[in-house]
Formats: structure tokens, C-alpha cells, sequence
């Protein structure tokens, strides 16, 4: 990629990056960075995870929203600031408000959800209902920015934000010098800018990649000239932009050296994985670049690579829903689909096979009316959970040799 960055473009140093850094020191965390080795041995190269989702709003957002608020001179400070925002921008923007004594309006869409609305309350911002799409709520937010004499702080596309975005490479590059990749999700551009800005900096030779969501490849169509459809219902909301910021991209255009497109199945592993070895909680957006390191492993091979840990926002019962998913991909989560006779004593026959390869049966689901086959046939779901994919395939491979119509119910 490579290209020439337009010099009409703000311009964004190391300077603004590390003044950020002494701006906003001591009121985030320098969040842990460490090796991880069961990861490493999964993907083939060696993974450094810098856990952002430490923060107190369990994201870096709030960097980037301190910074700019910190520079505000005191008339726009005692008047307040405003965004449009229903994530961890809102959040980040409104507890340090609250800490600095800053009044902050969110402007978020109707159709947010109540817990969203709540968090942010809850740190200390006022929220605004307006519109039912997040266009609408960003328009709105601009239209009171100009009628009550607020500040408008941009979630990405902002060179005060992404400065203070890019204090999470310095923290890497401190803490293991010898990271020779850095693999960044890319929403609005934000967190990557700056990230790249600093990064590239202090180590010329970097090699520095993008991560979107294939649902959401916006700053992938600007950078490449692709015209790739955009929108979704992606596990990554949180980088799930359908305008790059014209700033960042400038930026991105010059410092990256390729974007990678991760699917919702990748998505979905990687918050599994890090859940179950890293034992910490990551949402969509939050595991991008992990998602990219384990979709694409000769591409990575090899590398030494720092992968921030954005954010830990997830809805708990969406965390449910993909960890069982992730249990079902991997075999140890079934429904088995068997056509059956209608008739005492066939599934009790049934019922003996996974007892013989020490299948737990967790539900049984009859279906009788609804189907094609003859009135004396019905079609018997069963969800079973096994030891591994192994020993299922043993059990369905011993159903169909004892005459069985089986089959396994796959995830999309």
C-alpha cells in the first residue's frame, strides 16, 4: 500500500502521540502485555496480547477521549462536549468528563439498548434519544453542538483522539521493543492511526496490519478501491463503520502495509479462544486482530506480533451464544437429526448407541406433524456433547451401520 499521503490532510507526529501520553498518564492503565504461549502454538507465530479491555471502561476509547478533552480551553470545557455514540466512545468520554468536572451529551439512537444507556449514565454522562439509525443521532448531535456551544468529539476522525489512541503502541513497543508486527482492527481509524503513527516512528521496519470485519470493509474498498458491499450484523460492532474517517485514512493509506478481511466464524473463535485460554472476556471488535492472526496463518507464520485486546463490551448472552457455537464447531456440541419409526422401543434403542460411546444426551426434540415422512415416522432431534469431534463421528458412523438415517445439524 504505501501510497503518498494527501499533505492537506491534519498532520499527526510521534510528539502529539507521546504528549498524549503525558497528558493522560496516570489516569488510564498501562495495561498488561503478555506472551502467550498456548496461542502462539495454535497459530504458528509468537502472540503478544495488550489488554485494553483492562481499562476501567474495558476499552481504549478512553485514551483518545481524554486526550481531546484535555485540551479544551476552559470556556469549552465549562460548556461540555458532545458525540454521537452508543459504544465504548460514549463510556470513555463520559466517565473522564465526570472526573474532570466536563459535561458530556451522548446523542444515541432509539433503538440502542437499555444496558448501553445505562452504562453510560452510569459514568456520568447525560444521554440524548434521537432518530432511529446512528446517521440520525450523529446529525442531531451536530445540530446541538452548534445550538448550545458544545464540543464535538469525534469517536476516530480526530487527530487529538487518534493521539491519544496511539499511546497504546508506545505502551507496546516499551514494553517488548522487539515486536516486529502489529496486527490493529480498523473501524473508523481511529485507534489504527495513531498506533500506526507511533509505531512506525520508533521502529521504521514494522510491519503494520489492518483487521476488519468482512461485513464492514470500508476502510478496505477506500484503501484498495474495492467496492465490496458493507453492512451486517456482525459480532464486531464495534468496528462495524460504514464511512472511514477522511483523516485516518490519509494516515492509513501512507503507514499500512495491508488490510485483512476476518470472517463472523473467525470472530467467533477468537473471543472463544481468548475466553478459554487467555481467561479473558473480549468482545467482537476486541479480538479483530486475533481473529486475523488465526484465519490467516501462513500470512503470519513466524512473526513476532503485538495484537491489542480493544475492548471487553460484550453482552453476556451474547458471550453464551458464542461460546456454545464455538463448542459446536469444534464437536463437542451435536444435534443429531435421526428419522425414526414411530414405535415403542425405538428410541430407547437409539438411546443404547450413545451410551456405548459415552455421549451425554443435554435434549431431546420429537417432531411428528410438521414433516414429510409417513404418519408412523417422526424426525427425533438430539443434542449431545461429546469428548471431541472423534468421539462424535465414532457415534454417528455406529448409528448409520445399525440402519439409522442420521444427520448433523450444522451452524451457518
Amino acid at each position: 500500500m504505501n501510497m503518498p499521503a494527501d499533505t492537506s490532510a491534519p498532520l499527526l507526529t510521534i510528539d502529539d502521540v507521546r504528549a498524549a501520553a503525558a497528558r493522560i498518564e496516570g489516569a488510564v492503565i498501562n495495561t498488561a502485555m503478555d506472551h502467550s504461549r498456548t496461542l502462539s502454538a495454535i497459530t504458528g507465530a509468537e502472540i503478544w496480547l495488550k489488554f485494553e479491555n483492562l481499562q476501567f471502561t474495558a476499552a481504549y476509547k478512553e485514551r483518545g477521549a481524554l486526550n481531546a478533552m484535555l485540551l479544551l480551553d476552559p470556556d469549552k470545557s465549562s460548556r461540555g462536549v458532545i458525540a454521537a455514540s452508543a459504544g465504548n466512545h460514549a463510556q470513555g468520554l463520559s466517565y473522564h468528563g465526570k472526573r474532570l468536572g466536563i459535561p458530556v451529551t451522548i446523542v444515541m439512537p432509539r433503538s440502542t439498548p437499555m444496558v448501553k444507556i445505562q452504562q453510560t449514565e452510569a459514568v456520568g454522562g447525560t444521554v440524548v434519544l434521537h432518530g432511529e439509525t446512528f446517521d440520525e443521532a450523529y446529525a442531531h448531535a451536530r445540530e446541538l453542538e452548534s445550538e448550545l456551544g458544545l464540543t464535538f468529539v469525534h469517536p476516530f476522525d480526530d487527530p487529538h483522539v487518534a493521539a491519544g489512541q496511539g499511546t497504546v503502541a508506545l505502551e507496546m513497543l516499551e514494553q517488548v521493543p522487539d515486536l516486529d508486527m502489529l496486527v490493529i482492527p480498523i473501524g473508523g481509524g481511529g485507534l489504527a492511526s495513531g498506533m500506526s503513527v507511533a509505531a512506525r516512528a520508533i521502529k521504521p521496519d514494522i510491519a503494520l496490519i489492518g483487521v476488519e470485519a468482512e461485513l464492514f470493509p470500508s476502510m478496505y474498498n477506500r484503501l484498495k478501491h474495492n467496492d465490496l458491499p458493507c453492512g451486517g450484523d456482525t459480532l464486531a460492532e464495534g468496528i462495524a463503520v460504514k464511512e472511514p474517517g477522511a483523516f485516518t485514512s490519509q494516515v492509513l493509506r501512507r503507514l499500512l502495509d495491508d488490510i485483512v478481511l476476518v470472517s463472523e466464524a473467525a470472530l467467533e473463535r477468537a473471543v472463544s479462544l481468548l475466553l478459554q485460554i487467555e481467561k479473558t472476556v473480549a468482545e467482537g471488535a476486541g479480538a479483530a486482530g486475533l481473529a486475523a492472526v488465526l484465519a490467516h496463518p501462513a500470512r503470519f507464520k513466524g512473526r513476532k506480533i503485538g495484537i491489542p485486546i480493544c475492548g471487553g463490551n460484550i453482552d453476556t448472552r451474547l458471550l453464551a451464544n458464542v461460546l456454545l457455537r464455538d463448542l459446536a464447531r469444534s464437536g463437542r456440541l451435536a444435534r443429531l437429526r435421526l428419522t425414526l419409526q414411530d414405535r415403542p422401543g425405538a428410541l430407547y434403542k437409539v438411546m443404547g448407541e450413545f451410551d456405548r460411546h459415552n455421549v451425554n444426551i443435554i435434549e431431546i426434540y420429537h417432531q411428528r406433524i410438521f414433516t414429510h415422512l409417513p404418519a408412523k415416522g417422526l424426525i427425533t432431534d438430539i443434542e449431545c456433547e461429546a469428548r471431541d469431534r472423534e468421539q462424535l463421528d465414532g457415534l454417528v458412523g455406529a448409528l448409520r451401520e445399525n440402519g439409522y438415517s442420521v444427520e448433523l445439524v450444522e451452524l451457518g
